[in-house]
C-alpha cells in the first residue's frame, strides 16, 4: 500500500521532510478570503457557562483586569481535515505503509495546519485590538495571547462579569463571543473565557458501608490489583514497565514526593528499582508554563494518579506534568499541549479530570479533541477518566441529577481511551470468602483471583443496591430512592460514567442540558461491536477497571499525607490511609498496562482503541462470549482478554424533567424515557454504556497485542466488502 504521506503530495500538499527539521509547507487553500471587517461579525455559539446568569451576576469586572494566556483555537482546511483522518486511520493498520509512522509537532502543523499567511492575518488582527500575542504553537492550531477584560469586550463583543456561585467567586463571559465574519473559516473560538475548572474524577470513601452477607471493607492495594487483573505473570517474566514513561496530567504538584515512595515501599513495589517519579512543568514554543505548587482540592488527584500508575507498571518512570491555571485556561491542557509541542512527546498520558460537553462549551470540546488528535498522530496513547457520575456528567459531585443524560467532553473524542469504572460483585453475590483471604499478606494483599465485576454505583437508583436492601424497585413512592435508607445514604450521582456524546458541538437551548443545536461527536469506525448502538455518535466508556469507593465494601488506598486537604498519615496498615474510588484510579492503571504493551512491543502504539475493539470483536463475536462473562469470576476462561460485565447498572437518582423517570415520590431515576423505566444505563452482552468492553486480563492483553493489531487490518478490509 502506498504511503499516505505520498498521497498527500499527489493531492496537492507540499509534504514536510520526515527528517528532524521538516520544511514549512502550505496545506490547502487560504481560509481568509475577504477583508477583515469588524462591522460584519458572526457569533461563536456554545461558549457560555450555565452559571453565567442573572442570579449569579455581580457586575462587570474592571476593564483593566488582566486575562493572561488565553487561547485562540484555529481550524484547518477541509482537505487537510480529510487527509488527517485518513492518515490517522493508516497509523493503526499494519498493512499500511504509514503504520506507526508518527509525526513531529512541526510535521503535524506543516502537513495539516492552516497556511501561515492566514495565521499571520489572525495574529495581526489580535495585535490591532491591543492584545499581546505570546506565540503560535508548532501545531499551528493555537495562538496564545493576553490582554484585558476591556480588550476582550472590544474585540469579541462579550463582557467579562464577576459571579458568585454557591459562595465561590468566579469570572466568566456573559454572552457568546463574536469575531469578524472574514475570520470564521479559520477561527474556531476562544478555548475559555472563564475561570471554572474541570472536576477531578475521584470520590473519597464515604463514612458508611453497605453490608450484605456479613461483608467487611477490602482496601484494594497493588498486590490485589496484580492478582485480580493478572499482572503477576508479566511481572515475573520481566515485563513491569522498564524503559517506559507514563505522564499524568495535572494543574498541581503533589503535597510530598516522599508519599509516592512510602506508597511503594509499604505496598511491595520498591523492589522494582527502575521505577521513578519526577515532576515537570513543560514549556514549548508559543506557550509558557508556571509551576502551580500544591493546589488544595487537586493535589490528592495528582498523588493517586502518580501512585496507581506505578502500581500497574512498577518499573516505569512516572512523570507528573503540571502547569498553573491561568485566569482562563486549565493548566492541565497547557501541560499536555506543551508536552506535545516541545519536541519529545511521551508515549502514554493519563488525564483524570472532566467536564460535561454542554458546560465545557463547543470551543473547549474542540480544543481537547484537537489536542488528542495531534497526540495520536505523534504516537501518544491518551487515557481519560470517563467520569464519576453515571450518565449525568453535568451533575458531577452532586446528590442528584437534574440536567439529564450527558458525558464528559474531556473523554468523548475519538482520539482517547475513555476509562470507566466497576465494582466487585462478590458482596452482592454472597461469595466474598471465595475471592478474598481472611488475612493479608506481607504487602497487605488479600485477593485470591479475578473477581466478578459489576458497574460502580453508589446511588439508590442501582438495581443491585435496591435489591440488597429489600426493594423491588428503585423509583416510585415505595422504591428505594424514596425510602428512609435510600434518602439517608444513597442520594448521589457517584458512579462510573458513560453515555452517548450529545453536545460536542452546537449550543444548548437550556443551560447545561443536551438540547438546542447540540450534536455529538461522530462515531469512529472502530467502535462497531455487539452491544454498541447504531446511534451515529461516539459512545463511552471504552474499557473499565475497578473504581469503587466503598458502597459494597471495596475501595482503593493511597498515600497523601496532607491531613489538611483530605489526606491522612501514611503510617501503619493502609486501612488507615486515605481511601477513595473513581475513574481517576482506573485511567492511570490502564495507562500503566499500556506501558507493559509498549515494552513488549518495543515501541509506542498511538491510539489503543482500534486494537482493543478488534480484539473484543473477535472475542465476543455477534452474540457475546459466555466463557468470558465477568459474572463467572474465577471460572472465566483463562484465554479471555476482556471480561464482559453483564450484571448491574450505573443508574443514578434524579429530579426534574430531563431524562428523569419519576412516576411518584420525590426522587426519580435517570432514564432514556420520562414515561417508562429505561435506566441510563444498564449492562448488556458485549459493549455497554455502563462498562464499555468490560475489564481486562492484563497478561492476555499484553501477550495478544500483536495478533490484535493484525485483526485491525482484517476487520477493516471486511467492512469495506
Amino acid at each position: 500500500m502506498p504511503s499516505r504521506l505520498n498521497a498527500l503530495l499527489r493531492a496537492g500538499f507540499a509534504a514536510a521532510s520526515l527528517a528532524a527539521t521538516p520544511a514549512v509547507a502550505q496545506t490547502g487553500a487560504r481560509l481568509i478570503t475577504d477583508r477583515i471587517d469588524d462591522a460584519r461579525t458572526v457569533a461563536l455559539p456554545g461558549n457560555v457557562r450555565s452559571e453565567a446568569n442573572a442570579a449569579n451576576d455581580r457586575g462587570l469586572v474592571p476593564a483593566g483586569m488582566t486575562l493572561d494566556h488565553m487561547q485562540l483555537l484555529l481550524d484547518r482546511p477541509a482537505s487537510a481535515k480529510a487527509a488527517l483522518e485518513s492518515y490517522i486511520a493508516a497509523l493503526s493498520d499494519p498493512q499500511s505503509a504509514d503504520f506507526h509512522r508518527w509525526l513531529t509537532a512541526d510535521q503535524f502543523g506543516s502537513l495539516f495546519g492552516p497556511q501561515m499567511a492566514d495565521i499571520q492575518d489572525v495574529t495581526a488582527w489580535l495585535q490591532s485590538k491591543g492584545f499581546t500575542v505570546n506565540g503560535v504553537q508548532p501545531n499551528r492550531m493555537v495562538i496564545d495571547f493576553s490582554g484585558t477584560a476591556g480588550q476582550v469586550k472590544g474585540a469579541f463583543g462579550t463582557a467579562i462579569h464577576a459571579l458568585s456561585v454557591g459562595g465561590v467567586q468566579h469570572i466568566a463571559n456573559m454572552s457568546n463571543p463574536t469575531i469578524p465574519a472574514a475570520l470564521s473559516g479559520i477561527v474556531r473560538g476562544i478555548v475559555s473565557l472563564n475561570d471554572f475548572r474541570p472536576h477531578p474524577a475521584f470520590r473519597p470513601r464515604p463514612a458508611y458501608t453497605f453490608s450484605s452477607g456479613g461483608s467487611t471493607y477490602h482496601a484494594v492495594v497493588p498486590a490485589d490489583l496484580a492478582t485480580i487483573y493478572n499482572l503477576n505473570p508479566l511481572f515475573s517474566a520481566g515485563t513491569s514497565g522498564q524503559g517506559q514513561t507514563i505522564v499524568v496530567i495535572e494543574d498541581t504538584d503533589v503535597y510530598k514526593t516522599a508519599d509516592w515512595t512510602t506508597f511503594r515501599s509499604t505496598l511491595g513495589l520498591s523492589g522494582y528499582t527502575a521505577g521513578s517519579f519526577v515532576q515537570v512543568h513543560p514549556t514549548a514554543s508559543g506557550s509558557s508554563c508556571a509551576d502551580p505548587g500544591t493546589v488544595a482540592g487537586s493535589e490528592s488527584e495528582a498523588t493517586l494518579d502518580a501512585e496507581w500508575a506505578s502500581a500497574s507498571a512498577p518499573s516505569a518512570k512516572i512523570e507528573l506534568a503540571s502547569c498553573k491555571d491561568t485566569s482562563t485556561t486549565f493548566g492541565g491542557l497547557i501541560a499536555l499541549q506543551n508536552l506535545l509541542n516541545a519536541g519529545s512527546p511521551p508515549a502514554i498520558v493519563s488525564i483524570s479530570y472532566g467536564e460535561c460537553e454542554a458546560e465545557n462549551g463547543a470551543t473547549a470540546n474542540a480544543a481537547y479533541s484537537s489536542t488528542y488528535q495531534q497526540a495520536v498522530a505523534m504516537g501518544v496513547s491518551v487515557f481519560v477518566s470517563s467520569g464519576d457520575e453515571g450518565a449525568a456528567s453535568c451533575d458531577a459531585d452532586l446528590t442528584k441529577a437534574t440536567h439529564g443524560i450527558a458525558v464528559s467532553g474531556f473523554a468523548s473524542t475519538p482520539y482517547n481511551v475513555a476509562v470507566g469504572g466497576t465494582d466487585f460483585g462478590d458482596t452482592a453475590a454472597g461469595t466474598t470468602s471465595t475471592y478474598w483471604n481472611s488475612s493479608n499478606g506481607s504487602t497487605y494483599g488479600s485477593a485470591k483471583s479475578y473477581i466478578p465485576e459489576i458497574p460502580w454505583n453508589d446511588s439508590c437508583a442501582s438495581s443491585l443496591l435496591a435489591a440488597a436492601a429489600g426493594y423491588s424497585t428503585t423509583y416510585g413512592t415505595s422504591g428505594f430512592c424514596n425510602s428512609s435508607t435510600g434518602k439517608a445514604d444513597y442520594l448521589t450521582t457517584a458512579s462510573g460514567s458513560g453515555g452517548p456524546s450529545g453536545c460536542a458541538t452546537g449550543s444548548p437551548s437550556t443551560s447545561g442540558v443536551v438540547s438546542g443545536s447540540c450534536k455529538g461527536t461522530a462515531k469512529p469506525s472502530w467502535q462497531s461491536i455487539v452491544g454498541n448502538p447504531s446511534d451515529g455518535v461516539r459512545d463511552i466508556p471504552d474499557v473499565s477497571l475497578f473504581a469503587a469507593n466503598g458502597a459494597w465494601g471495596h475501595y482503593y488506598v493511597y498515600c497523601d499525607s496532607d491531613t489538611a486537604d483530605q489526606g491522612a498519615a501514611c503510617t501503619g496498615a493502609p486501612s488507615g490511609w486515605s481511601g477513595a474510588g473513581g475513574t481517576s484510579f482506573a485511567s492511570p492503571i490502564l495507562a500503566g498496562i499500556q506501558a507493559l504493551v509498549n515494552q513488549k512491543q518495543g515501541a509506542a502504539q498511538g491510539n489503543p482503541n482500534p486494537v482493543y475493539y478488534a480484539i473484543a470483536k473477535s472475542e465476543y463475536g455477534s452474540s457475546g462470549s459466555a466463557s468470558c462473562n465477568s459474572s463467572s469470576g474465577n471460572a472465566a476462561a483463562s484465554s479471555c482478554v476482556f471480561y464482559d460485565v453483564t450484571k448491574g447498572d450505573m443508574d443514578v437518582n434524579c429530579t426534574g424533567t430531563h431524562n428523569c423517570y419519576r412516576p411518584s415520590g420525590t426522587n426519580g431515576v435517570l432514564s432514556t424515557s420520562t414515561t417508562a423505566y429505561a435506566p441510563a444505563y444498564g449492562t448488556t452482552t458485549g459493549w455497554d454504556f455502563a462498562t464499555g468492553l468490560g475489564s481486562v486480563n492484563a497478561t492476555n492483553l499484553v501477550n495478544g497485542w500483536a495478533a490484535g493489531a493484525k485483526l485491525v487490518t482484517a476487520q477493516s478490509r471486511a467492512a469495506l466488502n
